[in-house]
């Protein structure tokens, strides 16, 4: 499906090793032999003058692939040397056999002495995914040294310490300048604190036959941009606005009226047909004349409400909400309606408070939410994201999208979705008050509750990426809405 690319488990990359090796003819070696000659090639790729090259192996399979890219390297008249611990000699027959034919073209062999040799390119070739540990003492020395000289860094499957199923690091990990991927993209490569370690992205599927994957169970499903066509479909000619839905966005206590005025613009932009928005009476004159196009009711109690939440398809709900008497009275009642509904904010804060079930709900928390809303810390959440996202999807029996870098969508009995888009500079309050608003007009103009929150999230940073062209600090929630509107019409 365009735009959308399969994540697998380290369990399923092994099972897919195994299968690749026996279509191959069942020698390892032919594997690694192609991994090796596709690393070289992307070393020859992207950095074509590299003529010292340091390639750090370790003791298994992705050492192996680091001796076969040496050899080449070395025949190809680079000045090669393979740095390795003394405990690191080769631990199986096929790296053993990658080595010897390396030492055997003259290549050079060296320990591990406090820093590493001089290098236009360093290859991390130590473990890949044969690591979810914290490195120990001397292997942690060794990542260090490779992170603090300047030459660029080949990262061979996985930067070695990072999880790649989790995408948490319980160490010191390889910060690698690029990293090529074998057979199939690793799930946790795209979420959460790999981000940081993996520099540019690229998969070698190394010619494997098709048939190899059948049955491979698929972990995740990585969103990119293509994705998004197949959601938002051109409308009919004859269509009128409440074909494409009324949101109710509730929120505004006193004093935080920005985050639902913000809330409502983004619903408008998303599309929807229809916005009304209930806040305090404080905060309807500034809203109608920010955004005239918005329904703005003043609610003092739910009397108030209530005749909004029957015209409404979707409520959007929390952005600027409070904790108060009024936020509290306001969350019932609307939890009550019946309606589609879209939790962000505040409304989380009070969803961890006192669980209900959820019939049909969106929930959009950051990890600071997620955390409250599993009883656990922040950390806790950002170890395993997809197990924090499942968790909470599986309780509520809800979509879930826990936002950060790399977000996750989780719907329960579905493989989660990874949104492969935006920046740090959406680090800004008020960036997840238009989220709440993008979600909950895509859910009223009829897409389901996983795919609208999937389009929604993908939309949003998208738009993000594209607001960030005039730079990443001082990118402002506002700055997406022109954005929204042209990336809302593929």
């Amino acid at each position: 499906m365009s735009g959308t690319w399969p994540l697998y488990s380290m369990h399923a990359a092994r099972a897919l090793d195994g299968r690749a090796t026996n279509a191959l003819g069942g020698d390892p070696y032919v594997l690694m032999q192609r991994a090796g000659l596709a690393a070289w090639q992307h070393v020859l790729l992207h950095w074509p003058d590299a003529q010292r090259v340091v390639v750090v192996c370790g003791p298994g399979s992705n050492g192996g692939d680091g001796y076969v890219l040496a050899r080449h390297a070395h025949r190809a008249g680079r000045h090669v040397e393979v740095v390795h611990l003394p405990a690191h000699v080769p631990g199986n027959p096929t790296a053993q056999r990658a080595c010897t034919e390396y030492v055997a073209t003259g290549g050079k062999v060296t320990l591990f002495e406090d820093v590493l040799p001089g290098a236009d390119v360093v290859v991390d070739a130590l473990f890949g995914i044969g690591l979810s540990r914290a490195p120990e003492a001397d292997l942690h020395a060794l990542i260090d040294a490779i992170n603090l000289q300047a030459a660029p860094v080949l990262a061979l499957d996985v930067p070695s310490g990072v999880d790649a199923d989790r995408g948490c690091t319980p160490g010191v990990a390889v910060v690698a300048t690029r990293t090529l991927q074998f057979l199939v993209r690793h799930a946790g490569l795209y979420t959460g604190d790999a981000l940081e370690y993996t520099g540019m992205l690229a998969l070698e599927e190394l010619d494997v036959p098709a048939s190899a994957f059948d049955g491979i169970p698929v972990q995740a499903a990585l969103l990119e941009h293509d994705a998004l066509a197949r959601w938002l479909l051109p409308r009919r000619r004859n269509t009128h606005k409440g074909e494409s839905g009324h949101v109710l966005c509730i929120g505004g206590d006193d004093g935080s009226g920005g985050a639902i005025a913000l809330c409502a613009e983004a619903a408008l932009r998303t599309g929807a047909g229809l916005v009304s928005v209930a806040t305090r009476p404080a905060h309807v004159a500034a809203l109608l004349s920010r955004r005239p196009e918005a329904m703005v009711r003043a609610v003092e109690a739910t009397d108030d409400l209530a005749p909004l939440l029957e015209r409404a398809r979707v409520i959007a709900l929390g952005p600027g909400l409070g904790q108060g008497e009024w936020g509290r009275a306001l969350f019932q009642q609307a939890l009550r309606s019946g309606r589609s509904l879209v939790l962000d904010a505040d409304a989380l804060n009070l969803l961890a408070l006192s669980p209900p079930s959820l019939d049909d709900a969106i929930l959009t928390p950051h990890p600071g939410e997620a955390a409250r809303l599993l009883a656990c810390t922040a950390a806790d959440v950002q170890r395993d994201r997809f197990a924090a996202a499942r968790a909470i999807a599986e309780r509520h029996a809800c979509v879930v999208v826990l936002k950060g870098a790399g977000t996750v969508v989780a719907c329960p009995g579905e493989p989660p979705r990874v949104i492969d888009a935006g920046n740090p500079g959406m680090a800004v309050g008020g960036m997840g008050d238009v989220l709440t608003g993008v979600i909950a007009a895509l859910r009223a103009q009829g897409l389901s509750a996983f795919d609208a929150a999937s389009a929604g999230a993908l939309l949003h940073a998208l738009a993000g990426d594209a607001a960030a062209w005039d730079g990443q600090r001082g990118l402002l929630p506002s700055d997406l809405f022109p954005h929204l509107r042209r990336l809302a019409n593929p």
